[in-house]
């Protein structure tokens, strides 16, 4: 478990060259850990959560597949072995602006929706995570109702 942490680290501070590279500061893989985290709340996250993360990923990071692959992969690791969400939050804290924060947060949210079942464990998860980035709670629950209302337009063919 420590070594994976270490790892993490290891490859905040100085990504080898021979693995594809996310950035210098790690924000796309604690990012993606987070997300991780959320849909694996409530078990084995489905088919339909899978394609979802991997459709924001390659779409908010501008990955393409082979690289969103590597990443949710090393993502998977580090959420395996983490202990909280802190390590993952303060990593975005340090590098990512206020609006980035907020396209995190809207992403938890996406996550949350994407098997159509909000659970009490997701909910809390995001207001956890959505505190440690410094994320309102106005914003966070405004977050969640347009993603809300995003899904239901779509399932609705709106």
């Amino acid at each position: 478990m420590l070594d994976g942490l270490r790892q993490f680290i290891a490859d905040v501070v100085s990504p080898h060259a021979d693995t594809p590279r996310f950035d210098d500061t790690g924000y796309q893989l604690a990012a993606t850990a987070l997300l991780i985290h959320v849909i694996s709340l409530d078990g084995e996250p489905s088919e339909v959560e899978r394609r979802k993360l991997h459709s924001l990923i390659e779409s908010r990071f501008g990955l393409d597949r082979g690289v969103a692959d590597h990443l949710i992969a090393s993502a998977t690791l580090v959420e395996g072995e983490a202990v909280d969400l802190y390590h993952f939050t303060s990593v975005i804290m340090r590098t990512v602006d206020e609006a980035g924060r907020l396209r995190i947060v809207e992403m938890m949210w996406e996550m949350v929706y994407a098997d159509g079942n909000v659970s009490e464990f997701e909910d809390n998860v995001v207001w956890r995570a959505a505190d440690l980035l410094g994320v309102s709670s106005r914003d966070r629950l405004e977050l969640k109702h347009q993603v809300a209302s995003r899904r239901s337009a779509a399932a609705t063919g709106a």
